[in-house]
């Protein structure tokens, strides 16, 4: 798998983004807590590495999110129930759940996740979860306007 790009803080183009073998290189590739790949008119996809013991700490947001586990094994707390996770597995989080994910095996978690709309700023890379942290805490990692404008917005714009 080639090394990951710097994604654009502009609004998407009209073009195809590949990510080759996401599911199944991602665990020789990926070593910063959270990263930005790619940020849609109404969506965003973030690659994450849980280390050993570690966690993505306990959180509410107001967009949904779709997590795949590419490596590892852990524990998703989503709205009250436990569920263990590994690799090939799916979890759906609501707009406005309660939750968490921790690492509990001896290797990182790695995981891609999907939100809709963006959670992040487009060019997001969090080496650790404190930096991140940090970072959400003084308003720095914010997602771009573009990416939370309505269909009706973003017609009147050109860009859908």
């Amino acid at each position: 798998m080639a090394p990951f790009a710097t994604p654009s803080s502009d609004p998407p183009k009209h073009e195809m983004q590949y990510f080759p073998s996401i599911t199944t290189a991602l665990p020789s590739e990926s070593t910063e807590f959270r990263r930005v790949l790619w940020t849609g008119l109404y969506s965003q996809l973030v690659l994450m590495t849980v280390p050993v013991g570690g966690d993505i700490g306990e959180e509410i947001h107001t967009v949904d999110q779709i997590l795949t586990f590419t490596s590892g094994t852990g524990l998703a707390q989503v709205g009250g129930r436990d569920q263990d996770v590994k690799a090939g597995d799916m979890v759906i989080v609501p707009a406005g759940t309660r939750h968490q994910f921790l690492n509990k095996g001896p290797t990182p978690l790695i995981l891609y996740t999907v939100y809709s709309p963006a959670e992040h700023k487009a060019t997001t890379l969090h080496e650790t979860k404190e930096e991140g942290d940090r970072e959400e805490q003084e308003g720095i990692d914010e997602p771009p306007t573009w990416s939370r404008r309505s269909k009706k917005e973003n017609e009147a714009e050109g860009l859908v």
